[in-house]
């Protein structure tokens, strides 16, 4: 697995936040007619959210090119589409998908949910996986408490403990 560089990652907790705040209003026809690539998935980090704030589980967003990134497609078919990984993150997660395809086109809302998220948290290759908490400040903005980040891993099994190593992170930061 990818090391994780957790100094770099809690960086970005509030300051990077700010730079990409106002941009998470979408019309209802948007969030309702676009569809993450794999099951289960959320598209809208409003959504995933709220319910993370409901659950108490941590988001986990993979920053995909769904249609042109093999090993993006590589990590979809040796862990997110099996049923063991399904059933591990409804218990421990929260899916967010932020994807950057070449072919197909995106909402506007999304495209730009997604470029500034990934420049919140300097994305800069697919697949990247984040897994972080969200909260809200009193003026409605949001504040990110990163837990760690991965990238491609080779089966559910190492993917899943190398997420649920950072979410015991969380009580000890």
């Amino acid at each position: 697995m990818q090391a994780i560089n957790l100094t770099r990652v809690l960086k970005v907790n509030f300051l990077a936040l700010f730079v990409f705040m106002g941009t998470f209003t979408f019309g209802q026809s948007s969030a309702q007619t676009y569809a993450a690539e794999n099951e289960g998935w959320l598209v809208d980090v409003n959504e995933a959210y709220e319910v993370s704030q409901e659950t108490g589980k941590p988001i986990l967003a993979n920053f995909t090119g769904s249609d042109w990134c093999g090993w993006c497609k590589r990590l979809t078919k040796s862990v997110f589409i099996h049923d063991e990984f399904k059933t591990w993150a409804k218990e421990n997660v929260v899916l967010l998908e932020l994807d950057f395809p070449r072919r197909k086109q995106l909402p506007q809302e999304i495209k730009k949910q997604n470029r500034n998220l990934q420049k919140a948290f300097g994305v800069r290759g697919y697949p990247t996986i984040h897994v972080f908490d969200l909260s809200k400040n009193d003026s409605g903005e949001f504040a990110i408490s990163a837990l760690g980040k991965t990238g491609y891993t080779k089966t559910v099994a190492e993917f899943t403990a190398g997420v649920e190593q950072m979410i015991a992170r969380r009580g000890s930061e």
